[in-house]
């Protein structure tokens, strides 16, 4: 039975029909009710150190953001030159660094604005950087215990079986080798494997918002005189696509007017439409088309493409923002979300793989790694992308630091990692316990503690543990182990360690990295019990595979999010990602024996 539920929760996550996180709490519940869970056992992954683990690094990563800590690191990116190796060597290194100790998604969203401005800068493709880019955000996970959340569960696992978990830097010999190796190859020959695509998402020509910036003008005899933005949108609906972007009233400019506020004779209305849909609205309302502000227009295309922030208005700001895995957008429509009445957000246009969508946007279902155009007040976007999971593109620009709390966050990081090496707090308490300083010292607001924590990652860990020990009782995983020691029972330990990494990396490929931990890690234990071997190399064997999800772009997220940006296919991932895999096992084999014996 315990087959049946995992091959159809496989079958689930790979249709990815339903977030991933619903499909764990359903085999959770499907394996409770078959009896394969006890009831009283169902939600013990909640409490489990691991669970606590990830939640707290995602927390301490958001507070080393807010500091500051990587951005007066990437700021030197700047510097690196035009020459495409440099760049790629640069880049690479510092996410492979900054993953090996924060979330990965978090040194991938700040450092993917830099690597697309350092593309434009130099004339090129954003592709021959982002892939390297997520790559290297992969490699980097392997660092450290708090690197990847597959490496936090491996530590609990040993915890279970030998009393005592991984060490925080247990991981560095075999992790720093394969990244360090990983890293060259990716540098001197992986980027030239990757397709230069010449897209428009590519080269920042994606969104043309100048020829959609018109003014119109309410007439004196106007019908919606007294009326309200609100009732002028509501007639126009299912009509023309036209969002209100701005009014000018004499001498005021409101940006980004309410939807109650009534139409006066004489206003001037910045709205954003197509020509056709600029028609019907001219046609059904009766305003006058007023003389644009073509210079400005062209101006403000300019700067909402890259660096810039201000709109015609002079107070609104232009975004381009990666829609996440884990956003609030995902599978939701505009209108639905109220983006305009409760986050003061326009969606102006939205692309999904490179390639404009020119459906309506009220009927447009938001999907992950779309790329929004989107339009609000220069002070609140941030917080509302943030809010809404949504990460800017090439228009972010690195904040300006302050060394009191870069100094700050460091350090009472550095103290957690400090008492978890020495041995004198386990993993859990001491990042928790930074985690809460870090709220108390004003680094991280209270709200952000939660918006910083991927609950869909939490939910999913904490229903797959149940059901990954259910497959050991229950004698599958040792059923799995030893139809692999059969096939390799004449070979060596560094054939089955290379076998059990492969397997690993495919089911990583295809499902989360995290839930591929949870369900191999059993399978690494049953096997080194068939072999009569120690359980750490086998265990080091499923962290590294799991870590290693480079031939898809659903994978792990940070393959997603540079999908559309670089104006990536799926079959190009493999293109880079198959020899990178293979001289991961090279590399990972030889050090595993080295380090932890059989």
């Amino acid at each position: 039975m315990i087959f049946g539920v995992l091959t159809a929760t496989l079958a689930l996550f790979v249709w990815n029909r339903w977030r991933y996180d619903i499909v764990a709490i359903a085999a959770l519940l499907t394996a409770a009710f078959l009896g394969l869970v006890p009831f009283g056992e169902m939600f013990s992954g909640f409490g489990h150190p691991a669970v606590i683990t990830v939640a707290a690094v995602l927390v301490l990563s958001r507070g080393l953001l807010n500091a500051g800590v990587v951005d007066a690191v990437a700021r030197q990116l700047t510097r690196v030159g035009e020459r495409p190796w440099v760049q790629v060597t640069a880049l690479t290194v510092i996410v492979a660094l900054a993953s090996g100790f924060m979330n990965n998604v978090g040194a991938l969203a700040l450092l993917m604005p830099v690597a697309v401005w350092m593309a434009r800068q130099s004339g090129r493709s954003p592709s021959f950087l982002l892939m390297p880019l997520a790559f290297g955000s992969l490699l980097g996970g392997m660092l450290t215990m708090i690197g990847t959340p597959p490496n936090i569960i491996i530590a609990g696992y040993r915890a279970e079986i030998t009393g005592a978990p991984f060490a925080m830097f247990d991981f560095m010999p075999v992790g720093l080798g394969v990244t360090a190796v990983g890293v060259i190859f990716i540098a001197l020959i992986g980027w030239r494997l990757i397709p230069q695509r010449e897209r428009p998402a590519a080269t920042g020509e994606l969104f043309e918002i100048s020829a959609y910036l018109t003014e119109v003008r309410v007439t004196e005899e106007n019908r919606y005189v007294g009326h309200t933005v609100f009732e002028l949108m509501r007639e126009l609906q299912g009509e023309a696509e036209v969002v209100v972007v701005g009014l000018v009233r004499g001498e005021r400019r409101e940006p980004m007017p309410a939807i109650y506020e009534v139409l006066r004779a004489g206003d001037i209305l910045l709205v954003e439409a197509d020509p056709d849909s600029l028609k019907t609205l001219l046609d059904v309302t009766g305003m006058e088309l007023e003389a644009r502000l073509e210079e400005a227009q062209e101006q403000d295309a300019q700067k909402g493409r890259g660096e810039g922030r201000d709109s015609p208005m002079g107070e609104l700001a232009l975004e381009e923002a990666i829609v996440t895995p884990t956003s609030r957008l995902v599978g939701a429509t505009a209108s639905a979300l109220e983006l305009r009445q409760r986050y003061a957000l326009n969606v102006l246009a939205v692309a999904r793989q490179g390639v404009r969508l020119r459906e309506r946007l009220d009927q447009v279902r938001f999907r992950a790694g779309d790329i929004l155009l989107v339009q609000g007040g220069e002070k609140e976007l941030p917080a509302a992308l943030s809010e809404l999971g949504c990460l800017p593109l090439a228009s972010r620009g690195l904040r300006i630091t302050q060394p009191r709390k870069v100094i700050l966050a460091s350090s009472l990081f550095a103290l957690a990692l400090g008492a978890v090496a020495l041995g004198w707090v386990p993993a859990a308490p001491a990042l928790v316990g930074a985690a809460v300083a870090m709220v108390l010292v004003g680094l991280i607001g209270p709200s952000e503690v939660y918006r910083g924590i991927e609950w869909p990652v939490i939910v999913l860990l904490a229903a797959l543990l149940p059901v990954g020990r259910a497959l050991e009782t229950t004698g599958g995983s040792q059923l799995i182990a030893d139809g692999l020691f059969a096939l390799g029972e004449a070979a060596s330990p560094a054939v089955m360690l290379a076998l059990l990494m492969v397997v690993v990396m495919l089911l990583s490929n295809v499902v989360n990295n995290a839930a591929a931990a949870v369900l191999a890690a059993p399978v690494g234990i049953a096997l080194a019990r068939s072999m009569e071997a120690a359980p750490d190399p086998f265990l080091m064997a499923v962290a590294v595979g799991a870590s290693c999800a480079f031939l898809t772009p659903i994978g792990h997220q940070s393959n997603t999010l540079v999908m559309a940006p670089g104006g990536y296919e799926f079959r190009d991932y493999w293109r880079m990602g198959l020899p990178l895999s293979l001289i991961v096992i090279v590399t990972a084999v030889p050090l595993i024996l080295w380090i932890w014996p059989p």
